[in-house]
């Protein structure tokens, strides 16, 4: 079963709105087995869009629209669809969410699917209506079942290397390795015919990855490090402050995304300045004005203060060059010290990364919580 997908909408041809509901289809149609083989995006063009259906009707069994439904004089798709419809029977799909309607055109082994563009409308409709539409009328018979396991603190390459034979299976089950900043995952996917089967080709592979990769694996599926690092707090209980320079607030932002954060995180303190060091923290003035501000020294004593001062379990700093000035050749931008400190230990690691402002303070945050997952 092929199916295509169109995206409507020259906003989105300009980058002024991200497409998320493609990426979002392309999920669901792979958890229902169904390959996914094209995907297009177009203008608000009633020629360029027919002109993207028909090629789809030749090449795919199921197309699925999304855009230009609604009253404005840019939503072009009904009309549109209406034109090749002919005198082909529509069936219209309530939308309880929003005003514009979805419908469905059957073709003789086809169908043309149009959905609102808006995701809280088009996600609902897809799940309550296209879903069961799509097992009944295509007799869908197996499905495709995916395991994602998510690492920190390896390169790509480095992953690769350690996973390599694994990910050259051939299907119906296979792996693939997907690099983001900070993170790299691996994906194990199987089509089968239903979950227990599926289960069944999954398991003895992750077995090997896990076997492999050991505690450079810091979840599965969804799960995010921030969650993943909460999860460990909570079971261990035990409390964490955190004192934050160069990363501005981005670590505690992130453990505070995951709810119930305020079991285990107390506070977190952005000391920019050498002064709020100092008055808060109680970083020695003869420490800033012998090794610096971003130093192992500050580090560790802006930890030691934060677990003192907040009177928290763990204590974790974070101090560095974030760029794209402020750099030397004995402190080069992308410098970073983090400290961790709790009752038995007192650790201090150097990093060195590269890229803009933004990605080193992220790459920061992302070493700060995989070093606190690691040492609780």
């Amino acid at each position: 079963m092929k199916a295509e997908i169109i995206a409507i909408g020259t906003e989105l041809l300009l980058g002024r709105i991200i497409n998320t509901n493609t990426a979002y289809l392309g999920r669901k149609l792979a958890e229902l087995g169904i390959d996914l083989y094209y995907q297009t995006t177009v203008g608000d063009n009633p020629e360029r869009l027919i002109e993207s259906i028909k090629r789809s009707l030749v090449r795919s069994d199921i197309i699925i629209l999304t855009g230009g439904l609604g009253p404005t004089v840019d939503d072009i798709t009904v009309e549109t669809v209406k034109a090749i419809a002919g005198r082909r029977e529509i069936k219209w799909i309530a939308n309880k969410v929003g005003t514009a309607p979805g419908l469905i055109i059957e073709e003789t082994g086809k169908a043309l699917i149009c959905l609102p563009g808006p995701p809280r409308e088009m996600e609902p409709m897809f799940e309550k209506e296209i879903v069961p539409y799509l097992k009944k009328r295509f007799g869908l018979s197996s499905i495709l079942k995916t395991r994602v396991i998510r690492t920190t603190g390896l390169a790509e390459i480095r992953v690769n290397g350690i996973v390599k034979g694994l990910l050259t299976l051939k299907p119906p089950t296979t792996v693939g390795i997907y690099a983001r900043l900070g993170e790299v995952d691996l994906v194990i996917m199987s089509k089968a015919k239903n979950d227990r089967q599926a289960a069944k080709a999954i398991g003895p592979i992750e077995k090997k990855i896990q076997s492999r990769l050991k505690d450079h694996i810091f979840g599965f599926d969804g799960e995010t490090l921030e969650s993943a690092v909460g999860k460990a707090l909570r079971k261990k209980k035990k409390t964490l402050a955190i004192a934050e320079s160069c990363t501005g607030g981005l670590i505690s932002d992130r453990i505070t995304d995951v709810s119930g954060s305020s079991d285990y995180f107390l506070a977190g303190l952005v000391t920019y300045s050498n002064r709020s060091k100092e008055n808060l923290l109680a970083v020695s003035k003869s420490a800033l004005q012998r090794y610096g501000a971003v130093s192992r020294q500050a580090a560790a004593q802006m930890a030691s203060g934060a677990k003192r001062l907040i009177k928290a379990d763990i204590g974790l700093a974070v101090t560095g060059i974030a760029g794209p000035k402020g750099g030397t050749k004995a402190k080069p931008v992308g410098l970073v010290f983090i400290a961790f400190v709790d009752g038995k230990k007192k650790i201090v690691k150097r990093f060195r990364f590269k890229g803009s402002r933004q990605e080193i303070k992220f790459q920061s945050s992302q070493a700060a919580l995989d070093m606190i997952r690691r040492n609780i």
